[in-house]
């Protein structure tokens, strides 16, 4: 079903700003959790009682029901064990989920494109019990001494179960996230000085971190192989201190007819934080030809491609073939609408991942005090430039300046949002495209030339200086 156009292509706006039943109220019962892991659990006070009690009620008529009530009562008396606080930290992953599924059903209502297979394989049993058991138990701890009580002996705990885990690529997942999370408490500590905290962050990480202690929890099961073709829609670049990663959000037609799907594929490396902007893609390039094909405008011929029941490529080199010509935006016209969006898996549906492609035009961009909306068919909808990367040609001014968008559908701050990954626009009274990531496979650009130079000099200068620590 195509949903009727109002001038935004195949997306109904309107949609997007009714208000969603139950979203506010599951929210809050998240605030009022995570507000409670301030203080730590060790001594609850009547604040923090109040705040487990509103998860209670949040989750009551719900199979977790009468678990949460339990858990939440030892906590407030203080006395809560390693599973009560896992229970806790599932109720509010299933408050988060239900705020996910319910947002993105509204989002596939707006969009009109059919639903992918909802079922997930089911993931293997874990090995290494007794690291998933320290991994709970250094989680247990903090819950208890809470944000306010961390100090550098407690937060460096986690680092020898990290050294013991990252061998084990069953275990690496976890690991990273203790690793990350364990380094932005070390860089806060101690928590007593500190005035503000980022509440909302480190629950997640703390509630994620207890869920992948269960059995099965960081299984990642291959769901089959992709034969077909492959059409990129564009690159979402994703960049930290001391690494980067670039996710590729493509079309996926099966050779086989079978129906067509949204697909990603995402190439992660490390990198000194002196590369940045178009320099970045020099790091990137070597491990995914694909980025190449995005530069180009070019499809990819797939031949058993690994890919997950998410529609996650695992992406090898090897098992793709540059194919033909292909433009970002026919493809988002003409094979988008019918793609069938990917499924989620449960410990993943929370609303700061969602990235849905989208294709919009016919809006009137507007721009003020910095910040630029698209107004369609009488319904404002904010734009988020401050994610369009600086390492390619793409900038606010040109989004802000366009008349049709490929982007990715977000929400954020409690509203939905567009980040742009390719736009059209006019310059100099002629119809161009430009693209966030048209700099991936390389540019004759002049000013991504200038940028990829000082990225080479800074790279060069690094390894000479770690030639000359090696050589001493």
């Amino acid at each position: 079903m195509v949903p009727a156009d109002q001038g935004g292509g195949v997306m109904r706006v309107d949609l997007l700003a009714e208000a969603l039943p139950g979203l506010d109220e599951a929210l809050a019962a998240v605030d009022a959790f995570d507000a409670t892991l301030v203080g730590g659990l060790l001594r609850p006070q009547p604040a923090q009682t109040a705040g487990l009690t509103e998860l209670v009620h949040a989750v009551a008529g719900t199979p977790l029901a009468a678990r949460v009530a339990e858990a939440a009562e030892k906590a407030a008396a203080g006395a809560a064990s390693e599973d009560h606080l896992v229970v806790l930290a599932a109720a509010r992953t299933a408050l988060l989920g239900a705020a996910h599924d319910a947002l993105t059903a509204r989002i596939q209502e707006a969009t009109g494109r059919p639903r992918g297979d909802d079922s997930v394989p089911e993931p293997e049993g874990a090995q290494a019990p007794n690291l998933r058991a320290a991994a709970r138990s250094w989680l247990s701890d903090l819950a208890r001494s809470g944000w306010q009580g961390i100090d550098h002996d407690l937060v460096s705990g986690a680092a020898q179960i990290v050294s013991a885990m990252l061998p084990d690529p069953a275990l690496r997942r976890l690991a990273t996230l203790l690793d990350g999370f364990a380094a932005e408490l070390a860089a806060s500590c101690p928590g007593a000085t500190m005035e503000r905290f980022p509440v909302r962050r480190w629950a997640d990480l703390w509630s994620r971190g207890m869920l992948l202690t269960l059995p099965g929890a960081t299984a990642a099961p291959v769901f089959g192989t992709a034969t077909g073709r492959l059409l990129p829609l564009g690159v979402d670049l994703q960049e930290h201190a001391t690494a980067v990663q670039a996710q590729v959000h493509a079309v996926f037609e099966p050779a086989d007819g079978t129906a067509v799907r949204l697909v990603r594929a995402s190439v992660s490396v490390p990198k000194p934080d002196t590369v940045v902007g178009a320099g970045l893609w020099q790091l990137l390039r070597p491990h995914m030809s694909l980025l190449a094909a995005v530069s180009e405008g070019r499809s990819m011929d797939l031949t058993g491609m690994p890919v997950t029941a998410e529609g996650d490529l695992l992406w090898s080199d090897a098992q793709a073939q540059a194919g033909e010509p292909a433009d970002a935006f026919a493809t988002a016209r003409v094979a988008l609408p019918t793609a069938a969006d990917p499924v989620v898996a449960p410990l993943d549906r929370h609303p700061a991942r969602i990235a849905v492609p989208v294709f919009l035009e016919g809006y009137a961009a507007a721009t003020d005090d910095g910040e630029v909306t698209f107004t369609v068919a009488g319904q404002a909808l904010a734009v988020d430039t401050d994610r369009v990367p600086a390492a390619g040609p793409l900038t606010p001014e040109a989004v802000a300046a366009s008349g049709a968008c490929i982007a990715l559908l977000r929400w954020d701050d409690g509203a939905y949002r567009v980040q742009p990954l390719a736009v059209e626009t006019t310059v100099r009274k002629k119809a161009v495209t430009v693209h966030a990531g048209a700099w991936a496979g390389g540019t004759t650009d002049k000013n991504g030339v200038k940028a990829e130079k000082a990225a080479t000099d800074a790279v060069d200068v690094l390894r000479e200086r770690a030639g000359r620590l090696l050589r001493k």
